[in-house]
């Protein structure tokens, strides 16, 4: 493929997103894509946060609401994490309800710089489907171009997909720790003041996987919340030691959700990563596990 036709796999614009659903007078495409709202945040400790309320006041037309928490992870545990991958059936049974059938085409967003909607594009591409694209930008850039949105909930009608894991790289926390001290590179994908250990609100301990790379998955984005430039990506990467044909590559971040989007950027480039699902919440709570601190890899 080319560099753009590598893009467009992971990437859809809002005006692509438009025509194809046939708006603004455009022709519909045979078959219109799924469209997923995956509205989530971590919030502060004792708080959660309504992302189906924001979903009701106003989302993409036809767009069906998943919930991350319920429906793209399992249980959390010490042993696995606070987003443990969902099973098989948890995610057949959610992508049924929202409607996705086997030859459907999906396309997700969220209101935060796709943060979130990255990890429905992994969970959903893991399991099986291959049309699983990001609204490059969101629900922000969709209102910034004057595109409609609707309030109130969607049900779609029920889906037939069959689903099954295994279509993208995992990595064990001794895969991660290989990749750490050579056998390739490993990215963590938390904020910095996280990765220097200066700062930890929600796991067990501060730090860093040892050899862990510090690649904060917001430098992937521009002001406004789109992904950058496929040159300005490549550059930011190729500075990590990642580049298309290179070492194995691995990343992590607080619980294997915005470490799916830093996964979904290296895909534009032709780069596939493997994700460490418990990340630092598994590997944190693990005290026989080390944790760096510092600016720099041990």
């Amino acid at each position: 493929m080319t560099e753009a036709e590598t893009r467009a796999a992971v990437l859809v614009t809002v005006d692509e997103l438009a025509a194809d659903l046939g708006l603004g007078g455009d022709d519909p495409a045979p078959g219109p894509p799924v469209l997923l709202d995956v509205r989530w945040a971590l919030a502060p400790a004792g708080q959660t946060f309504d992302g189906l309320a924001h979903y009701r006041a106003g989302h993409l037309p036809g767009a069906v609401f998943a919930d991350l928490e319920s429906e793209l992870a399992a249980e959390p545990s010490a042993a696995q994490g606070r987003h443990p991958l969902p099973s098989a059936a948890q995610v057949q049974a959610a992508a049924r309800r929202w409607g996705v059938r086997q030859d459907s085409r999906v396309v997700v967003y969220d209101a935060a710089g796709a943060l979130a909607a990255a990890r429905a594009w992994w969970v959903l591409r893991h399991f099986g489907l291959r049309d699983v694209r990001i609204l490059d930008g969101g629900l922000a850039a969709w209102e910034r171009a004057g595109r409609p949105v609707e309030s109130g909930d969607v049900s779609a009608p029920e889906g037939n997909v069959v689903l099954a894991p295994g279509r993208l790289p995992t990595l064990t926390a001794t895969d991660a720790a290989a990749l750490g001290q050579g056998e390739g590179v490993l990215l963590d994908a938390r904020a910095t003041e996280r990765y220097r250990g200066e700062s930890e609100p929600i796991d067990p301990r501060a730090g860093h996987i040892p050899g862990a790379l510090s690649a904060p998955t917001s430098d992937n984005l521009t002001a406004d919340g789109a992904f950058l430039s496929a040159a300005q990506l490549a550059e930011r990467f190729a500075a990590l030691g990642v580049r298309p044909g290179g070492p194995r590559v691995g990343v992590y971040c607080g619980s294997g959700v915005t470490a799916a989007h830093e996964i979904a950027a290296l895909a534009t480039l032709g780069v596939e990563a493997a994700l460490y699902p418990g990340s630092w919440s598994q590997w944190s709570a693990d005290q026989s596990r080390p944790a760096a601190t510092g600016p720099r890899p041990a």
